[in-house]
This record gives structure tokens, C-alpha cells and sequence, in this order.
């Protein structure tokens, strides 16, 4: 005869509960009369409380995932006033490979051993970017946002500051107020990247930027005509094509691009497929890179770096900014200023390295 629920659970033992989820709902109580713990200790522990020792809060944790505990965040809400959901919306970005990739496995790394878990609410072209910021705040559907492609007069930043809801962009605006942000120096890329082509000699420059009025696109605008001009050569901003225009479209417009007698020498890519893609407009010219023409790409994936010929690359770390981003938005939740949340991360002109240049970092890749 099989032994009652109560002796069972004197013994330590986890309660029947069926993979299907037929059985009775695992609870804090569950884990409390299997670990012989207070149920205030075991909610501590899930919560990660320092002041419980690692190993009680790793054996609750242990016990929790064998008997697939998950908290009713309909009753924590209640409780607590909070979701313990973080929502990250997630735009298109075709330009950079592996983005959403590389940003989920940061944000993924700041919420480990956190009570937090991350909602992706995806943005598509043909929806106004404020609309899935509208749905979480009146749907109090996350604790915090984290969002991209910034604009300098953002009407998510505006709003989010109204209601009060904890946000960091992955991008800064031009408003004039204090925001958490974790960016990338795109202005220093763009005159990093000229440099490094004039010293190769070249001296008629060309950049693909985004049609829009995107933070990153003005600054890598301003960072590319400031060091053209003081270099003194030809600087050309490409609005056709576009960063948001097909690989196939690029490569098509550059091909075509290199006919007249005024061809560019030298691109500027500030994205892994974009640089793919005039790699094949130039093929398909019949020139070669690296012999009549030079390419600095800005590379977050390490695709280019197995290309032959090597391309001149400049690293942005997408793992590492989804990690500070995730870390950030932890904190404004805790209620730390804005002005203390700000990252701006500086380019370095280097092979793509897997494993550097940034200590204890997530690998970017998965």
C-alpha cells in the first residue's frame, strides 16, 4: 500500500506531481515541508536574500526546480505591487548579426539568481515604436522596459519619465534630461574608421547610415563628416542605399556605385551585414577589397573575422551591452538615479576576439 501524503513528505520526499501538471501546484509551503525549512526561509532563499547561507539557498533553488515550483505572480503582484517581469522590446536590426541573439544572452546573464525572468515583446516596421511601451505600462505588464533604436526627441523616453516606470535605452536621446543608457560611441567608430582608411591611402570615402533620425545614425553622420574634413578627402553619407535597406539591394546600389569615374576607394560599415554586402557589391564589380578598396566594418558577430582577405573591424559587444543593460535596469527598479546608470561604451579598432577585450563578460554568442 503506498504511504500516505503526510508520511511521504516526513521523509523528505517531494510530492506526486505529474509532468503534465495533473498533480497539486508545487507552493512555498511544498518546499517548505520537503527542505524542513520555514516558508518565510524558503522565500527568501528563491529571492536570493544575502543573508542565508549559498548552500540553503542552493538546496531550496534544487528543490524547486525537481518539483517545478513556479510563483503565482498573479498573487505576487497583489502582494507585492510588482511582476518580477522585465520586458525587453525588440526591434529589427538587420544590420548587426546575431543582435537579438547577443542581447538576450547578456540580459538573460544580469537575471540569473534573481527573482526576475525576461519577456521579449517584439516591434515591427510597421508599428509605431510606442505602442508596445503603451501596452506594458497600461497593462502593468513588467517592473522595468529596455528598449532600442533611440531617437533624439524619443517619445518613449517622455512617456516612460510621465508614468515613472523604471526603463534604460540601449541608445541615448538628445532631450536634456537624465536617462539611464548604455550605448556605443558611435560618433568615435565612424572617426576611427576614416582614420584607419586614410591611412591606407584611401581618399574618397563612402558610409551607409540609417534613412531615419536615429541617435546612433547622427552621430555616426557627425563622427564621419568631422573626420573626413580634417583629413581632407572626399567624404560621402549614402542615404540611398541604406543601413535598413536588403543585403541584396546594397550590394546592387554599390556595384552600380562603382562605375563612375568618382567611385569611392574606402566604405564605412556600421554593421557586420552591411559590410557582407558591399563585400559583394565590390565582387560583383570586379574589383577586391583590400587591393582597390578598403572596408573598416564595425563587427559584432565573428563572421567577418574567418572572410579572406580580413576585413578591418572595429568590435561592438552586443553580449556585454545586454549584461550592463539588464544590470542597469535591476537597479533603477531598486531606486538608483539615472545619471548614475549611464554607459558609453569606447570602440577599439581590433580583430573580433571571442574572448576579450572585456573581463568577466557573458560570451556574446549564445
Amino acid at each position: 500500500m503506498a504511504e500516505p501524503t503526510s508520511t511521504v513528505r516526513r521523509r523528505g520526499r517531494a510530492p506526486s506531481v505529474s509532468a503534465a501538471g495533473t498533480g497539486p501546484r508545487p507552493t512555498l509551503k511544498t518546499i517548505a515541508e520537503i527542505t524542513g525549512l520555514a516558508v518565510t526561509t524558503v522565500s527568501r532563499a528563491l529571492n536570493n536574500a544575502p543573508e542565508l547561507a549559498a548552500e540553503t539557498r542552493e538546496r531550496v533553488r534544487r528543490v524547486a526546480d525537481e518539483i517545478g515550483y513556479l510563483p503565482d505572480r498573479t498573487a505576487l503582484r497583489l502582494k507585492t505591487g510588482r511582476t518580477h517581469v522585465i520586458s525587453f522590446i525588440l526591434d529589427p536590426h538587420d544590420e548587426l548579426l546575431g543582435f537579438g541573439q547577443s542581447m538576450v544572452s547578456g540580459l538573460i546573464a544580469a537575471l540569473r539568481d534573481t527573482p526576475y525572468h525576461l519577456v521579449i515583446t517584439p516591434n515591427f516596421r510597421n508599428v509605431d515604436p510606442i505602442e508596445p511601451v503603451r501596452y506594458i505600462i497600461r497593462n502593468r505588464m513588467a517592473d522595468g522596459v529596455i528598449f532600442s533604436r533611440i531617437v533624439p526627441d524619443d517619445a518613449r523616453v517622455k512617456l516612460l519619465l510621465e508614468t515613472g516606470l523604471p526603463f534604460v535605452t540601449h541608445g541615448r536621446t538628445a532631450l536634456g534630461v537624465e536617462h539611464a543608457f548604455v550605448d556605443y560611441d558611435n560618433e568615435a567608430f565612424a572617426r576611427l574608421a576614416v582614420a584607419r582608411l586614410v591611412r591606407r591611402g584611401r581618399r574618397r570615402l563612402a558610409i551607409l547610415v540609417p534613412p531615419e533620425p536615429l541617435s546612433f545614425g547622427l552621430h555616426l553622420r557627425s563622427g564621419f563628416s568631422a573626420e573626413t574634413t580634417a583629413a581632407r578627402v572626399s567624404g560621402r553619407i549614402l542615404d540611398t542605399p541604406s543601413l535598413d535597406d536588403s543585403t541584396e539591394a546594397i550590394a546592387r546600389a554599390v556595384t552600380a556605385m562603382l562605375q563612375a569615374p568618382d567611385a569611392p576607394d574606402g566604405f564605412v560599415c556600421s554593421g557586420d551585414a552591411a559590410a557582407l554586402a558591399v563585400m559583394a557589391g565590390i565582387a560583383d564589380a570586379g574589383l577586391r577589397v583590400g587591393v582597390d578598396i578598403d572596408i573598416v566594418a564595425k563587427q559584432t558577430s565573428p563572421v567577418l573575422a574567418q572572410l579572406r582577405p580580413q576585413v578591418d573591424a572595429i568590435a561592438e559587444d552586443i553580449g556585454l551591452a545586454g549584461l550592463q543593460l539588464g544590470e542597469a535596469l535591476l537597479k533603477a527598479i531598486g531606486g538608483t538615479p539615472p545619471e548614475k546608470l549611464q554607459i558609453l561604451h569606447r570602440p577599439d579598432i581590433t580583430q573580433f576576439d571571442v574572448d576579450g577585450p572585456y573581463p568577466q563578460r557573458p560570451r556574446p554568442f549564445g
